[in-house]
């Protein structure tokens, strides 16, 4: 793109549109009133040269068969007297000869005789304005009165000049004016064009605008809120960074030490058992990895999320379908309360399956050590006053208040998975942003008499639509924005899932 100089500026640009059609409706107006200045004019001067024909024909007589003037030599010369124009007249009767006057004076007629006529006509060598007049008393004649037009024209320039000229001095000082105004309203235009450059890349607080007129005020606005998303965007990105350089780094040590003991092994059992280690270490590296991508891409998903009813009773029956192999392995009683039914809730199939995989993953991990009796994990749907209710319940250890609340924010992995050595803590977090995304509201509590933990994500209800199963593809839309579930393994395994027995079923 070119620079800016080769553009105009705005405020010229203002101006010329505000001044060019003020200059030519200027300049029409300029002639009409030019038009309408000389109509009057002509009327004013052709009123007087008629007044002096009607003074001539007054004054002729019949005396036998002759006209005669009976105007004397003075009177003539006072009637005839302008100390601008000259005039010039002549009196004929109706055969055409001359009585008095220049015999060479001639002008047009009227096809009526009785209006006068007025007409343009050249004589001497002169531009003159004349009029004819007839009269029929005492005898028919014409009487024909011409002059120059030389206090017409002068009239013309007085009234040009003192009536164009000062609207002309008006519009320049209207120009200048408007000028002056154009650019003290776009100073704050200015303001933030220097506020802008004078920024570096790593500021992004509001920009300081003082907003003269709404339309700069919205600017400002639009590019503070615009600042005010980038400083999120950039602020989500350097957590990202962040937290995936502090988080692989403790995998990626343990598995080059892993690696670094078995190469300094000389027995193939050393080898194979050091591989499996590896093995183990790599897939907790990529969960978290599936974890910290699931966390950054959370925030994005909220621009093309539109909620919808969906049925959670069979997203519920799927999810824990999917780790029924995983909880067999463990020996933890997985099932599902409350989903005989049909229960609508008003959200997003994508999340709320993502949901699911963290609360029964993070069930499944840190949720059976300690636990009062057998393991056990419940999935359950309810209603309440709070709407449509999904909570994940396991017999495990309690935790308190102050540790419940320290799980939802990232990075926070509780004194089990501390003991464990598995996850970084991104489980709950992501479930807190995915319920935040769809309006729900997440809560953390006890279980069932004070033992165990539970989480429970409530939300609004919503009416059925057809079947069902169309809501789930209709969900499809954030599968280009959020990336599969953090265990792909475990979508193929309801396919090899044994059949639910009774130690598994309770409700379900």
């Amino acid at each position: 793109m070119k620079s800016g100089a080769a553009h105009p500026s705005l405020g010229t640009r203002v101006l010329r549109d505000v001044m060019v059609p003020l200059g030519l409706t200027w300049v029409a107006g300029a002639l009409v009133a030019l038009l309408v200045a000389q109509f009057f004019n002509e009327k004013a001067f052709d009123r007087s040269l008629l007044d002096d024909a009607y003074v001539l024909a007054s004054n002729v007589k019949m005396e036998g068969a002759a006209f005669e003037l009976t105007l004397t030599e003075r009177e003539m010369a006072s009637l005839l007297f302008d100390q601008v124009e000259s005039l010039f007249f002549s009196v004929r009767g109706a055969d055409g000869r001359v009585v008095a006057g220049e015999a060479g004076l001639n002008a047009a007629l009227s096809p009526d005789k009785h209006v006068p006529q007025f007409s343009d006509i050249e004589f001497k060598g002169m531009s003159l304005r004349a009029v004819t007049l007839y009269r029929d008393s005492p005898a028919p004649l014409y009487v024909t009165v011409a002059e120059t037009r030389v206090g017409r024209v002068a009239l013309l320039r007085q009234l040009l000049l003192y009536s164009l000229g000062p609207q002309a001095l008006l519009l320049v000082l209207l120009t200048l004016w408007v000028r002056r105004r154009i650019t003290q309203d776009l100073l704050p235009l200015s303001e933030l064009q220097r506020a802008v450059d004078d920024r570096g890349a790593n500021a992004l607080a509001p920009v300081p605008v003082s907003a003269t007129t709404r339309e700069v005020e919205r600017l400002a606005l639009a590019i503070n809120a615009m600042l005010l998303r980038l400083e999120r965007s950039v602020r989500a990105q350097r957590e990202f960074a962040g937290n995936v350089a502090h988080e692989l780094r403790t995998p990626l040590a343990g598995i080059r030490a892993l690696a670094d003991y078995g190469l300094a092994q000389k027995d193939p059992a050393a080898w194979r058992d050091q591989l499996e280690r590896i093995a183990s270490s790599q897939a907790r590296a990529s969960r978290l990895v599936d974890q910290l991508l699931d966390l950054a891409l959370a925030s994005e998903a909220a621009a093309g999320l539109h909620l919808a009813p969906v049925r959670l009773d069979e997203l519920v029956r799927e999810a824990v379908l999917r780790f029924l192999p995983r909880a067999d392995l463990a020996g933890v009683d997985l099932g599902a309360v409350g989903i005989d039914s049909a229960v609508w809730a008003q959200g997003d199939a994508v999340l709320i399956d993502g949901i699911l995989n963290n609360l029964l993953d993070n069930a499944l991990r840190y949720g059976v050590d300690n636990a009062d009796g057998n393991p056990s994990v419940t999935v359950a749907v309810t209603q309440s006053d709070a709407g449509q209710v999904l909570s994940v319940e396991d017999n495990g250890a309690s935790l308190p208040g102050a540790e419940q609340l320290e799980l939802m924010k990232r990075g926070a992995q509780g004194q089990a998975g501390q003991l464990l050595g598995e996850g970084v803590g991104l489980g709950l977090a992501l479930v807190s942003q995915y319920a935040a995304l769809m309006d729900a509201r997440m809560t953390l509590g006890g279980g069932a008499d004070g033992r165990g933990w539970r989480c429970s994500v409530a939300f609004a209800p919503a009416r059925p639509v057809g079947d069902g199963s169309q809501l789930r593809d209709g969900s499809a839309q954030l599968s280009s924005i959020l990336p599969a579930p953090s265990h792909p393994t475990a979508l193929t395994e309801r396919a090899n899932a044994p059949p639910v027995t009774p130690a598994h079923r309770r409700d379900f």
